[in-house]
């Protein structure tokens, strides 16, 4: 009930992204009883039906947990730990409304299933694909909850997960008491009162942001100067990375060559498909996921080269800052478009067999959660640097200065991962289309 009762009095942008994710789980559980009314009635190639249902299911999850993270509900605080709502509970009511969210949206793909299957009539189109989806036969039950709890617990669970290793990292803040922060040194209003680009200014920028962390942090005594920034350590998982992607294009090359006629059936046609396939392009999308957070924090190192003024320091260690949050949601991206590429160059326009409306279904899924997740992150750095945002026009950072630091860090991602995403794309295409 109090997770009803704060969803009530919520923001309308987060009730919207609690649709969204409602929507998305609807997508897939309809997805997921379409495989199963087509393997009543065909059983040859209903598990690679499957199978394929797994990356959408993946893209709803990630998506369902992006949102929970990014709820003002979530997050602790001091007023709400003294009356008993610390972390855990938290956690607790974050993934009850991510549970009641999925949960809806699996019942209605259960009723527009039924609809079009004709057991629900007196509306529009009721049993218009009642061949397709088995009308004539019984509906297993067991089968039906099986597959429709699917993305409930799985985004149940991942959101439990997620805010618990965040919740831990934020009780000692959260119950900890909060000491005076100290003032910030007399030498860094001069530094920041414009948007020079030299290095004096660029050092007063990185000054105001140690500034706000030492407040946050309250480490330091009160007479105490403010310490110079150190930069992020970076991610550890960028060789890990490139060598899973490297095996998984490996796999992908070596299950193209064994496979009799087409060699990357989608949803929509399923001829003569291996498997082996999908587990090459899962393991090229995990290694980029892995890679991801590495790649970003080498392009906040890039945008520091070379003297770097206000402008560039700044967007360089905010992003180094935020790799680990916002990096892997861009390597799944990255994964899922080059994915979109290779399999537009082996279907293209004229070919005889085009997508089916099944496959579309599940594209516009994967495609749609995994960009809905990367603007849901970058809306999480967003919220967890508002305070040095704030401290920052304190000290006198004019707001084009941070405007500009957004755009340059935009156009590095841009201009790192398009390359990527195209390399990854063409080196997958080119052992399914010979």
């Amino acid at each position: 009930m109090l997770a009803l009762r704060l969803s009530r009095g919520t923001h309308v942008l987060v009730v919207l992204r609690r649709l969204l994710v409602a929507a998305a789980s609807t997508g897939v559980g309809f997805l997921l009883l379409c495989t199963l009314g087509w393997a009543m009635g065909h059983p040859a190639g209903s598990v690679s039906r499957l199978l394929w249902c797994l990356v959408p299911v993946a893209a709803t999850v990630q998506f369902a947990v992006a949102v929970a993270r990014t709820d003002p509900g979530t997050r602790p605080r001091s007023g709400l730990s003294a009356v008993g709502l610390g972390p855990a509970r938290l956690t607790v009511l974050a993934a009850v409304s991510t549970a009641v969210a999925c949960t809806l949206g699996s019942a209605v793909a259960l009723l527009f299933f039924l609809h079009l299957r004709g057991d629900l009539t007196g509306m529009p189109f009721d049993g218009e694909a009642a061949d397709l989806l088995a009308a004539k036969q019984a509906l297993p039950l067991g089968a039906v909850l099986t597959l429709l709890a699917v993305v409930p617990v799985l985004a149940t669970a991942a959101t439990g997960l997620s805010l618990r290793r965040r919740g831990r990292g934020d009780a000692s803040v959260v119950e900890g008491p909060a000491p005076a922060p100290s003032p910030a040194p007399s030498s860094i209003s001069p530094a920041t009162s414009g948007s020079g680009s030299g290095s004096g200014s660029g050092s007063g920028v990185a000054l105001a942001v140690a500034v706000e962390d030492e407040a946050e942090q309250a480490v330091e005594p009160r007479s105490a100067p403010a310490p110079l920034p150190t930069a992020p350590p970076a991610p550890a998982g960028l060789p890990w990375g490139v060598a899973v992607t490297a095996a998984g294009l490996a796999i992908e090359t070596y299950a193209s060559r064994g496979g009799g006629g087409s060699a990357l059936p989608l949803p929509g046609q399923f001829d003569g498909s291996p498997a082996g396939v999908l587990a090459g392009w899962s393991l090229t999308a995990i290694g980029l996921a892995l890679a991801g957070p590495g790649i970003t924090h080498l392009c906040g190192l890039l945008l520091q080269a070379l003297r770097p003024g206000a402008i560039r320091l700044l967007a360089g260690r905010t992003l180094m800052a935020e790799a680990r949050r916002i990096g892997r949601p861009l390597g799944v991206l990255c994964a899922v478009l080059s994915g979109t590429f290779a399999a537009s160059s082996l279907y293209g326009p004229g070919d005889e067999r085009p997508f089916g409306p099944l496959t579309g279904l599940g594209a516009v899924l994967v495609i749609g959660c995994t960009a809905a997740t990367v603007l849901t992150a970058t809306l999480e750095a967003r919220q967890v640097r508002a305070s040095t945002t704030r401290s920052l026009h304190r000290l006198g950072a004019p707001v084009a200065l941070l405007r500009t630091a957004a755009a340059l860090r935009a156009a590095m991602i841009v201009a790192v991962f398009t390359p990527l995403t195209w390399s990854v794309a063409a080196l997958a295409a080119v052992p399914l289309t010979r």
